[in-house]
């Protein structure tokens, strides 16, 4: 059967793999299963979405997020620094940086300051999956080490990559299979096609596009 990456919508996924259930930025679409782990990039509302969350959490559930998520949320959360590793029996979470370099709300405000969130390396059944969170294109993704699923933000560069600057981290980041999220921006869609093409184009990485709600697995 393999791992199961559910695309949700937005930034949101499920992922099922090793015997757990995992929620990465719960928000966009239907959650049924209850969640073994919920990990959460940052406190955006589209990215932390409290009664998803609550839908979804057991006694036994374990949270990861920033310090600014864990007050919201007002229980329990693991709260980890970049760089730091947690192993779930058979699923570890290394936590890495995710921010903006080149996108600001005002001179010198970026959308997300490094240190405000994070992305996620998620390493099940031998296989890992990037989870890049809210970001830019970032010097740090080039130390990511091997990645076999990429999930990148690829949207109309207000607030984070756009198509061709996620294109671009795909190539330097080097993952077996890449696929697009996160392409709605102020309300209006991007079409990820241009990213596809351009990483397909230069590489040999495979481009997986997703409608919301499909599955893919490997």
């Amino acid at each position: 059967m393999g791992i199961l990456v559910k695309w949700l919508g937005h930034a949101s996924f499920e992922i099922q793999g090793g015997g757990k259930v995992i929620y990465i930025d719960p928000y966009k679409g239907e959650y049924v299963e209850k969640a073994d782990i919920v990990l959460v990039t940052h406190s955006h509302y589209d990215h932390c979405d409290l009664p998803k969350i609550e839908l979804i959490r057991e006694a036994g559930t374990v949270i990861i997020a920033p310090q600014d998520v864990a007050s919201k949320i007002g229980r329990e959360v693991r709260i980890p620094k970049s760089g730091e590793e947690i192993t779930i029996d058979q699923v570890s979470v290394k936590v890495v940086d995710a921010y903006n370099n080149k996108r600001f709300r005002s001179p010198g405000v970026p959308c997300h300051a490094k240190g405000f969130g994070f992305g996620y390396l998620v390493k099940v059944e031998n296989k890992t999956i990037y989870h890049a969170g809210d970001t830019d294109f970032i010097p740090e993704m080039e130390q990511l080490g091997h990645v076999d699923l990429a999930l990148l933000p690829a949207g109309g560069g207000y607030y984070t990559m756009d198509a061709p600057e996620a294109a671009d981290a795909a190539l330097a980041i080097k993952p077996e299979i890449a696929l697009p999220m996160h392409v709605w921006e102020k309300g209006v869609y991007y079409d990820p096609a241009p990213f596809k093409e351009k990483v397909e184009a230069r590489s040999k990485i495979k481009v997986v596009m997703l409608k919301e709600g499909d599955t893919y697995s490997f």
